[in-house]
């Protein structure tokens, strides 16, 4: 039997960045696709996880910057592969790194990343990814062990592995995330990568000389603390899933644990942090 999900249509006024923050924190609430549109965005969240409570947490839906409003209603199981199909550009980031759909033609640069996004959050096309792939193409990875922490699509991991770590662990609670990364790890043909499904409880007794870590402002405030007793001397902490805004909070919560900042990547109000120990 097909599941049922629910649809929000939201019209957005401006258009940018405010879709880009919008499906980003959707993305963090449960919901699971999304479709951009003229007008703002379509996005959809199984009917089991919904509750009539699921925006109260979008901070962006009282904001003074933009104007949004919506209508919901309940829908049957889409063809989501049809709609990425129609609705998933490639991106590149730098003129250094694509990342793609299988459908897409190859691009002429030095790595070449091919994400079967289905439901899962990370193609590159949201500002922490992109930022946190910028982060990856200035840092040496050889021989490196790492940890994507809340991997998405795997598309993190992905480009570590190929920028040269040796031992990767990739972690993300949700299954359709767990299940995906597994498939992209495949496609892009990384032998040293191992994905997990799990949160922070799964790192006990594990080390790694980088951490990279995409996810909200609260699970990243309440796991720093583990990143830290898991960075290796000399290790690196990647942050990103916040806003300007919130960096004194993370800061201060890093510095607790002899973490300092480094360096700060921005895009549109969103931010990726650099953090070493």
């Amino acid at each position: 039997m097909a599941e049922i999900y629910i649809g929000y249509d939201f019209k957005v006024t401006p258009l940018q960045p405010g879709v880009e923050i919008l499906i980003a924190e959707l993305g963090y609430a449960g919901f699971e696709s999304f479709v951009e549109t003229e007008t703002g965005a379509t996005a959809y969240v199984q009917k089991e996880e919904w509750n009539e409570n699921i925006l109260e947490d979008i901070q962006i839906l009282e904001s003074d910057e933009f104007e949004i409003s919506y209508t919901f209603e309940e829908i049957k199981q889409t063809n989501w592969n049809e709609e990425w199909e129609k609705n998933f550009n490639p991106i590149v980031v730098d003129d250094v790194c694509a990342v793609r759909a299988p459908f897409h033609d190859k691009f002429d640069t030095e790595y070449d990343i091919i994400i079967e996004p289905k439901m899962s959050f990370g193609t590159g096309h949201h500002e922490t990814t992109h930022m946190m792939i910028q982060h990856i193409l200035k840092t040496d990875f050889k021989g490196k062990s790492v940890l994507d922490m809340g991997c998405g699509t795997g598309v993190l991991a992905i480009l570590a592995e190929m920028r040269g770590a040796k031992t990767l662990d990739a972690i993300d609670i949700d299954n359709w995330c767990y299940l995906n990364s597994i498939e992209n790890v495949e496609r892009n043909h990384c032998k040293n990568i191992t994905v997990y499904e799990g949160d922070a409880s799964l790192l006990a007794g594990k080390t790694y000389d980088i951490i990279i870590a995409n996810i909200n402002r609260n699970i990243l405030l309440n796991d720093i603390k583990t990143y830290a007793s898991c960075l290796n001397a000399n290790g690196a902490l990647f942050l990103s899933g916040f806003y300007n805004d919130d960096i004194p909070i993370i800061e201060e919560e890093c510095s607790k644990h002899m973490l300092k900042l480094s360096e700060k990547i921005e895009r549109n109000k969103w931010v990726a942090l650099k953090f070493l120990n």
